[in-house]
């Protein structure tokens, strides 16, 4: 029978706030994510329908109220007093002393944590439901946010009942104070800081400096909406006022009880006695500190006993029971002497900065990432700048703001260099992408060992044997200095690499020692080298690992132009003729070729008897594409459409930047208008060919173009394959042969293999074990063949 509308409310409450229990408290998840959605989703549709039902504790409240404006003060019944610092062990000492003479005992125990890095809260909590929460202030008044506080998941808006944590989870209890203050922290964990940071990157949005700074921000946002977004946390380290109740008479009991009661205490809390027991947890949880899912910037030391902290009192505005022992500063403030860029293996370029040596995190530091030119141009980081500099651990230094009024007034914005500082090859970016990039992939000494895996891949060259292992000796050890030099190795120079990279590494076999040296490696190495100088077109395009030109990319260019010569010689918008090749692939296959550095190493290969087995012309489909109109939306001019450019062609049908800029100047004298031509259309198109760059491109397009036109086969000789233009997906196992195999003799015939299904999808093979793609073929309907038919039809048309 289906719960009437309160009850299922109810349910799910208990169900929502149990696993959320579970999961911050207990560290032990009940539910999984999607399935604490699903309720939340199905409690709000209710609590919606039914506001009679509604109530502020209710998990569905955790979303963020409307922005109220401002922030009301609120002034603490018992203030929030900070903490004495201790930075050496001798400090320490000194408090212990002091406690010991004042106490007259010895060795007294004492609650230590963690000092998480934080905002400091307060909760207050009516008859077990939590009624308001304030920031510590100036540690007599602080600030109302409490609907900012509702938002975080680990901060429970009702108490727990009963003490048995791993007993039954009733909402329902007694023994809670009818006024219940709690202290605390406000956090936010490492990795959601880092998870927000990389999706504000992506989004363009603003990131965090610190997660210090991201907690403090997001606790102190006038929309609570806002807040709801951060991933936030919270630990309670003590308790304020407590009114209509008791508490144990120790603070471990108590945190013990608070946690009983839902609320998240530290994992890493402990006990101990005396000053040795202080340094040594101090140095445990500094040998851990890099491990932690959250900062830290110390540890907490408290008595432990309520009435002994009483008879020690207070200083002025610290206890005299409590003091934190700080961790060496992981952030400090330097100058930068220099802006930098490193080429990684990938070719991805990043910024650096080289500055003033400067003490952090217990370790001197000269050199800072910058992560990308977008992080530069957000902090706008200057040489000659003051910046703040942070480390945690082991994690490289990264400068995290600039003081802009310690600036030099003549100091200028940096700029991405032009050139890489490696190879001397082009950086370009894509645009909207994050990351700068070297196009001198095939030349580039960093990226030459991710550049030569590549090149000897299966699918590539298909080199067998030379691994990672060989790759790295072989570069580090100079024996090639491109994927050309591959072809020229000896089996003498294997084999003295091998000894000498073993010599290097300390791995020199006993065999090799004894005077017994195996040569059968090296011998069905070049022999590997040999095989694959004899190779297709597509996997030479593929292996030279040009930037976005992936299997089916390289097949492509392959089929549509059939010559590398003609392939290394076109200008980008060539290529926006291929089908499923756009403008940002266009430009990468462009920005490759056009490095001298790029076309040496393809001379060089060819040179060293490296041959394409499979040239051929053309495609005659070239032909429907090679009108004046068609190259000139491909140049993607500023307000050029398609109907503007076939206007433009149809009067000046010369691609000549000499004649196209003397007929945009005659546009602007009324000559072009009566073609139709509108005149900020001319207009734009001559601002365009005022760039020397430009007007180049233009006419190496139109020279290309005219080559092009002169050796594509008309359409009368294009040969007709049974699948031609049609679409076909492979899923599943075949028995007869392999998926590569079946795609390739399908392409054969016409076919496009996709590798999912959509509408336009012709036809599905499935074979065994075929899954979501066959799912999807049913669902839209989309013809299946199954291997029967399959090697069927390949026999027909054999």
């Amino acid at each position: 029978m289906t719960a009437n509308p309160a009850t299922r409310i109810a349910d799910l409450r208990r169900q929502l706030d149990d696993a959320n229990y579970r999961y911050h408290v207990l560290d032990d998840a009940l539910i999984p994510d999607a399935e604490y959605d699903r309720l939340l989703r199905e409690l709000d549709v209710l609590e919606a329908a039914h506001p009679e039902l509604a109530s502020p504790d209710s998990p569905t409240q955790r979303v963020g109220a409307a922005p109220s404006g401002a922030f009301a003060p609120v002034r603490h019944a018992i203030p929030m007093l900070s903490l004495g610092n201790a930075f050496s062990d001798d400090e320490v000492a000194d408090f212990v002393r002091r406690i010991e003479q004042k106490l007259g005992v010895e060795a007294p125990t004492f609650s230590v944590e963690p000092k998480l890095d934080g905002l400091a809260i307060s909760l207050r909590y009516e008859h077990g439901r939590f009624v308001q929460g304030a920031t510590r202030g100036d540690g007599a008044t602080g600030e109302d946010v409490t609907a900012n506080l509702r938002t975080v998941k680990a901060i429970p808006l009702r108490l727990r009942g009963g003490t048995n944590e791993r007993g039954p989870l009733t909402l329902r209890g007694e023994g809670w104070p009818e006024v219940l203050e709690v202290r605390g922290e406000v956090y936010m964990p490492l990795a959601g800081f880092k998870r927000y940071n990389e999706r504000m990157l992506a989004e363009g949005g603003k990131v965090l400096a610190n997660p210090r700074n991201g907690a403090a921000g997001s606790l102190r946002q006038l929309d609570p909406r806002l807040t709801a977004q951060r991933p936030l946390a919270f630990y309670a380290y003590a308790i304020g006022l407590v009114e209509g109740g008791e508490l144990p008479d120790s603070h471990s009991e108590t945190l013990k009880q608070l946690r009983n009661w839902g609320l998240p205490v530290s994992a890493e809390s402990d006990v101990v006695t005396g000053v040795d027991g202080l340094l040594g947890y101090y140095r445990r949880i500094g040998e851990r500190r890099d491990r932690l899912p959250f900062d830290i910037d110390g540890v907490v030391y408290k008595l432990d006993d309520f009435d002994a902290q009483r008879e020690m009192g207070f200083v002025s505005r610290a206890p005299r029971w409590a003091i934190a022992h700080k961790f060496p500063a992981q952030e400090q403030t330097t100058v930068v002497e220099s802006i930098e860029v490193n080429v990684g293996r990938t070719g991805a370029v990043t910024p650096w900065v080289l500055m003033q040596p400067v003490h952090v995190g217990g370790v001197t530091v000269t050199r800072a990432t910058l992560h990308n030119a977008d992080q530069v141009a957000r902090l706008d980081v200057r040489v000659g700048d003051t910046v703040v500099v942070r480390r945690a651990g082991d994690v490289i230094p990264e400068v995290v703001r600039v003081l802009p009024d310690q600036r030099r007034p003549d100091a200028p914005e940096w700029r991405m260099p032009e050139a890489c500082p490696v190879c001397g090859s082009e950086i370009v970016r894509e645009e909207g992408a994050v990351v700068w990039r070297c196009s001198g992939e095939l030349t580039c000494a960093s990226q030459r060992k991710e550049a030569m895996g590549h090149f000897a891949s299966r699918r590539a060259m298909d080199i067998d044997g030379l691994g990672e292992r060989f790759i790295a000796a072989l570069s580090d050890l100079d024996y090639v200095q491109s994927v050309a030099d591959l072809y020229r190795l000896t089996l003498d120079d294997l084999l003295e690499m091998k000894q000498r990279a073993d010599e290097r590494d300390g791995t020199t076999p006993e065999t090799v020692k004894a005077g017994k040296v195996a040569t059968r490696w090296a011998e069905n190495l070049i022999e590997a080298i040999d095989r694959s100088r004899n190779t297709t077109l597509e996997r030479f395009l593929y292996a030279l690992g040009i930037e976005h030109v992936g299997e089916s990319t390289a097949k492509a260019l392959a089929a549509w132009f059939g010559d590398l010569e003609l392939i290394r010689h076109l200008p980008w918008p060539l290529f926006k003729r291929v089908p499923d090749i756009g403008g940002e692939v266009a430009r990468a296959i462009g920005h490759f070729l056009d490095q001298p550095g790029n076309q040496q190493v393809i001379d060089d290969l060819l040179a060293r008897e490296v041959s394409i087995t499979d040239t051929h012309p053309p495609s005659p489909k070239l032909r429907e594409s090679l009108g004046l109109a068609t190259l000139l939306v491909d140049l993607e001019i500023p307000r050029l459409t398609r109907i503007r450019a076939e206007q433009l062609a149809a009067a000046f049908p010369s691609p000549d930047p000499q004649d196209a800029t003397a007929g945009v100047r005659a546009a602007q004298q009324h000559n072009l208008l009566t073609a139709g031509l509108p005149a900020e259309t001319a207009t734009a198109f001559a601002t365009w060919l005022e760039d020397a760059d430009n007007a180049n491109l233009l006419a190496e397009s139109g020279r290309a173009l005219a080559r092009l036109d002169a050796i594509v086969p008309s359409m009368d000789t294009a040969p007709s394959g049974p699948l031609d233009g049609q679409t076909v997906v492979l899923t599943g196992t075949l028995s007869a042969m392999t998926r590569d195999e079946a795609k390739t003799r399908l392409e054969a015939l016409g076919a496009k293999a996709a590798g999912s299904v959509s509408k336009k999808t012709s036809f599905v093979v499935a074979g065994e074990a075929a899954g979501s793609k066959l799912a999807k073929a049913e669902e839209l309907g989309v013809e299946v063949w199954g291997e029967a038919r399959l090697l069927d039809f390949l026999g027909q048309h054999e």
